[in-house]
């Protein structure tokens, strides 16, 4: 009797459509972080930082009071990340944004509490000695052909020596209500009286509706311009995280007293920069010469001008942030901004800046930023000496700056 060879093995049965499914996303998942790892890479390590620190503090780091103090303790750090990652990305540094800081929080000083001119006028006038301060490095970089490191290192040693000139060596305070508000108050309570803070909860509903509104729009742009964009599932799975993080945040801060005044401020230097950057056309000047000088100048972009400009403005926001970081502290001190010039180039390149220009985004300076942030903070919870806190941000940096080499020479190869 014979045997019929030709008879098939039944196929194994097939795995549950649950199973697939999730094998497929998680494939989608890995595949999308490969492709997208310079932009994802800081968010995913944020993410990792905090969740660390929530469990080694019992919680304490994501309880709603602290979650406000981080903002306050880094607004004038994050001010800065956002100047400091445009001037890399022009291919340039900025040493003197510490000193900067100090100096206008002194003229703030004596301007308010020495000759009682009103605070609005004030800040409006230390805004624009910032942005001459800014001016006249941008000329001597743009113009005279002078190293930026070099013209920036002087104004380091220049402005810090004027703040010990205007304050006579002195600390100098207290400043005005309305501008101490401005650095240390909160938004006011509307509506019924709830658990939360409903201008807060309305303002996070309104940030998380933009930010779908804004990945669909740079998504379908990509898409019009044949650009590689996520998958559909993974694109919904980052819109469902981004939704969550914000709401999370939201809730945190609506918990306590609702959002900061400095918040406000952050995230319209975040929009207002953000886009500029993304779809103004100095936006794409400074991307441009930060990338690639001798093509930018064969393409008609006035680099001089450009730079120039990335240079006031960066004065204007050293202003900016000495302002706030003197009405939070209620005093000009002659020792203030020691080190925020590293906080904020640090910043900047673990957000994602390189050393050789023209790449970063504005959003990765703020993620930089809040990467140091919770460091200090969950580092201070835990009891970590200050010694060993500067080891482990010096590792950090070090680990910024490897990965974005290591990722380099893995797209040349």
């Amino acid at each position: 009797m014979s045997t019929d060879v030709t008879a098939k093995t039944p196929a194994p049965a097939p795995a549950g459509k649950s199973g697939a499914a999730a094998d497929g996303l998680l494939r989608l998942l890995v595949d999308g972080l490969r492709s997208n790892m310079r932009q994802y890479g800081m968010l995913i390590a944020l993410g990792v930082i905090v969740a660390l620190f929530a469990v080694w503090t019992d919680g304490d780091l994501l309880l709603p009071r602290n979650v406000s103090n981080l903002v306050l303790q880094n607004s004038y750090i994050l001010i800065l990340a956002i100047g400091m990652m445009i001037v890399i990305i022009a291919g340039h540094i900025d040493l003197s944004v510490g000193s900067i800081t100090a100096f206008i929080g002194g003229v703030a000083a004596v301007l308010m509490v020495k000759n009682d001119i009103p605070w609005p006028l004030a800040v409006l006038i230390c805004l624009a000695m910032g942005a001459t301060a800014g001016a006249a490095q941008g000329f001597l970089i743009a113009y005279a052909g002078m190293p930026s490191f070099i013209v920036t290192l002087a104004g380091m040693l220049i402005f810090r020596g004027l703040t010990e000139v205007f304050l006579e060596g002195q600390t100098l305070g207290p400043f005005p209500e309305g501008l101490q508000k401005t650095a240390n108050g909160f938004l006011p309570e509307i509506g019924p009286s709830t658990n939360y803070h409903n201008l807060t909860l309305l303002l996070g509903l309104a940030l998380c509706g933009f930010v779908i509104l804004q990945e669909v729009r740079d998504r379908k742009r990509q898409s019009e311009y044949y650009l590689e964009v996520l998958p559909a599932k993974l694109f919904a799975v980052k819109l469902a995280a981004l939704s969550a993080a914000v709401l999370t945040f939201t809730m945190l801060l609506a918990s306590y007293k609702g959002a900061p005044v400095v918040l406000l401020i952050l995230g319209v230097l975040l929009v207002g920069f953000g886009y500029i950057m993304r779809n103004g056309v100095i936006g794409r000047h400074v991307y441009a010469i930060g990338g690639n000088l001798p093509a930018a100048k064969l393409s008609g972009v006035k680099d001089k001008k450009v730079t120039f400009l990335v240079f006031v403005n960066m004065g204007m926001l050293a202003a900016l942030a000495g302002l706030v970081f003197a009405a939070r502290f209620n005093a000009a001190s002659p020792k203030a901004g020691l080190n925020f010039e590293l906080e904020a180039i640090a910043a900047s390149f673990i957000g994602g800046a390189s050393m050789s220009g023209g790449v970063g985004t504005v959003l990765g300076a703020i993620i930089g930023g809040l990467v140091l942030g919770v460091l200090n903070n969950g580092m201070n919870l835990v009891g970590v000496g200050t010694d060993w806190q500067q080891v482990i941000k010096g590792l950090v940096l070090l680990a910024a700056v490897g990965f974005d080499v290591w990722n380099k020479r893995k797209v040349g190869s």
